[in-house]
């Protein structure tokens, strides 16, 4: 089992930048992939970014291509969400999730859950 815990969210300006981290519990962090989704009111959890055990192979959802890059960083059990040049829809609850089978980009593939952190990116 491993336990995920999110922190960075915050309010900024369009245009801004924020990184999200996520730190799990656990000695085997390097066995999940990980992945971050997002939760706006109203609106179902969406796929964000995932990525492999290794590191090797990422994937991201069209919307932000481009703007966000996922990492991780085995030897510190965190995982990483830089975001760029933040956008009024990019306002959510982001949350990261980890799993030790496959990587969906569907949330209901997802095994663990950490509680989430705000994003507000006023226009």
């Amino acid at each position: 089992q491993v336990q995920l815990v999110e922190s960075g969210g915050g309010l900024v300006s369009a245009g801004d930048s924020l990184r999200l981290s996520c730190a799990a519990s656990g000695r085997t962090f390097s066995s999940y992939h990980l992945g971050w989704f997002r939760q706006a009111p109203g609106r179902e959890r969406e796929f964000v970014a995932t990525i492999t055990r290794s590191g090797a192979g990422t994937n991201y959802a069209d919307s932000v291509k481009g703007r966000f890059t996922i990492s991780r960083d085995n030897a510190k059990n965190t995982v990483y969400l830089q975001m760029n040049s933040l956008k009024p829809e990019d306002t959510a609850v982001y949350y990261c999730a980890a799993s030790p089978y496959t990587n969906p980009t569907v949330a209901r593939g997802w095994t663990y859950w950490g509680q989430g952190t705000q994003v507000t990116v006023s226009s």
